[in-house]
């Protein structure tokens, strides 16, 4: 492959990339604005979203459905549906507690790293070790745009993803509840002093973030293979999204989540694609050095005790 036909692959794996981590990203970013601390056990409900899609696909082949497309659709919205109410279970079980006890940052991210931890243990109980795959159509040629090749699971990855995120948009920032979202925020005491129930504005974002992360891992299981672990590496690159593109911001998400994407693509150029993981921390360490607040990201004023 010469180099320009190498450039325009890359720059369209990039993209791919770009959208899922975007996905997640904007998932973690929504939970975190509103009850500002790491929830790691997203990486988590990634991982319970796609085995929920996978087993509702398998279900309904087994039942005799014959339409993959209808097959996926149902399978993608159970994943969704699975990974929004889990999301919120484990905030009214673990997180709300700890709330109300006023439990600090560090004991909310313990929490949440127990419950990764647990969810995927669960998972790996029920399913096994064993790799999983929901590819179960025909391998067909992909579709030659300039010097790149595309699939058409890719171009429904790109093509969800995009509307997605735009829907997100629109309703964070031009709905009552977005402006509800936004309040909890910045000030929850203050919004309830204004009729908003804070806690209410919390289930669902919980529910809507978490359910993002269940469409982002069955979209890459339609490509990719699924195993217990996969929503380790999902989270971390959630997060080094969310960090580059600026910790709390919708747009640095999106952002991000491209930028990491190009990166990662563009980097194993000449290299291999082993290295992937090391050139998104080592963007990550850069920012943190020269730009802690990344890229459309604003400085987060301390209060002093």
């Amino acid at each position: 492959m010469d180099g320009e036909k190498m450039w325009m692959q890359l720059t369209l794996n990039g993209i791919i990339a770009g959208s899922i981590y975007a996905l997640v990203a904007l998932g973690f970013v929504l939970i975190y604005r509103t009850v500002r601390f790491f929830h790691l056990a997203h990486g988590g409900v990634y991982t319970a979203g796609t085995y929920a899609a996978y087993s509702t696909y398998m279900v309904l082949l087994k039942a005799g459905s014959n339409s993959i497309v209808l097959n996926l659709f149902f399978a993608t919205i159970v994943g969704m549906i699975v990974a929004g109410i889990l999301g919120v279970f484990i905030d009214r079980i673990v997180y709300y507690p700890l709330r109300k006890s006023f439990a600090s940052d560090l004991i909310h991210l313990l929490a949440s790293f127990g419950v990764f931890v647990f969810i995927q243990n669960f998972i790996q109980l029920i399913y096994g070790a064993q790799i999983l795959t929901m590819r179960t159509w025909p391998v067909k040629e992909g579709h030659h745009i300039l010097s790149a090749v595309i699939t058409n699971v890719q171009i429904v990855i790109i093509i969800t993803s995009i509307a997605v995120m735009s829907v997100l948009w629109f309703f964070v920032k031009k709905t009552k509840f977005g402006k509800a979202i936004r309040a909890v925020s910045d000030d929850p005491v203050g919004a309830s002093v204004v009729g908003i129930n804070p806690e209410k504005t919390i289930t669902i974002v919980f529910f809507i973030g978490s359910a993002l992360a269940g469409l982002a891992g069955t979209l890459v299981s339609l490509e990719t293979n699924i195993e217990p672990s996969m929503g380790f590496n999902a989270i971390l690159k959630g997060i080094i999204a969310a960090i580059i593109g600026g910790i709390g911001s919708f747009p640095g998400a999106v952002l991000g989540g491209f930028l990491l994407g190009f990166a990662e693509n563009f980097g194993i150029w000449k290299i291999q694609a082993g290295w992937k993981d090391t050139i998104a921390f080592v963007i990550l360490i850069l920012f943190l050095l020269f730009k802690p607040d990344g890229i459309l990201g604003t400085k987060i004023k301390m209060e002093k005790d």
